[in-house]
């Protein structure tokens, strides 16, 4: 039963989002470039909302790369949002913690996201400027990623890094890409690729039920 409420809770709010992402007032293209920042609490409910616009939520929560973000929390400075002029998540992108096999640490970077509104715009190469750069700066070794191969060779990615390393389930191998953030970083890796990222703590009943986005029917059925 509980479990039951949980999941008509979230359902509820990620469709109250999607809604009002889907059905936005006009936006001004002339304005100011959507803001990049890191991600706040504030942004969730929009971000899933936007994943599941451009991936559908079915689709994007059965892929193999999700096995490995599923339950974690993102790594600590790289959960990316982008905002337009009026405050609304247009962009995202949020990097994870996984090991490109035995001991060798890594990112899995995805996903990237950008709204409708905003693709062939730049926003998803300022996204993924921006998420390279700052884990350079903060001294990681390589990112990992499942995604159309020609996008993201602008970017440095390859395939033949990754030919030594398994996802946990169903993958394309010509999509499974690498990039060497240090010199050597994936040279000789092998094994399979396994999340190592802190847990997400996941909210008891009573929390999502106070939530006021909750509609009052399904606070009334616990």
């Amino acid at each position: 039963m509980e479990r039951a409420v949980a999941d008509l809770a979230h359902a509820a709010l990620v469709q109250s989002a999607l809604v009002n992402a889907a059905a936005p007032a006009p936006v001004d293209f002339a304005g100011p470039a959507p803001a990049i920042s890191l991600e706040r609490a504030a942004d969730i409910a929009q971000r899933e909302a936007l994943l599941d616009l451009a991936f559908g939520r079915a689709a994007r929560l059965a892929k193999t790369s999700e096995r490995l973000r599923e339950g974690r929390m993102p790594a600590d400075g790289l959960a990316f949002a982008a905002h337009g002029a009026d405050g609304r998540v247009v962009g995202t992108l949020r990097m994870w913690h996984v090991t490109a096999g035995p001991a060798r640490p890594a990112l899995l970077l995805g996903p990237l996201a950008v709204h409708p509104w905003f693709r062939d715009r730049g926003l998803g190469k300022a996204m993924m400027v921006t998420a390279i750069n700052e884990a350079t700066r903060l001294g990681h070794g390589a990112i990992l990623l499942v995604g159309d191969a020609p996008y993201y060779a602008r970017f440095g990615f390859e395939r033949g890094l990754t030919d030594g390393l398994w996802l946990p389930g169903a993958f394309e191998r010509a999509r499974f890409l690498g990039l060497e953030l240090r010199s050597g970083a994936l040279k000789g890796a092998r094994g399979l690729v396994s999340p190592t990222g802190d847990f997400l703590a996941a909210p008891s009943l009573s929390e999502l039920i106070a939530r006021e986005s909750v509609p009052a029917a399904l606070k009334r059925s616990a």
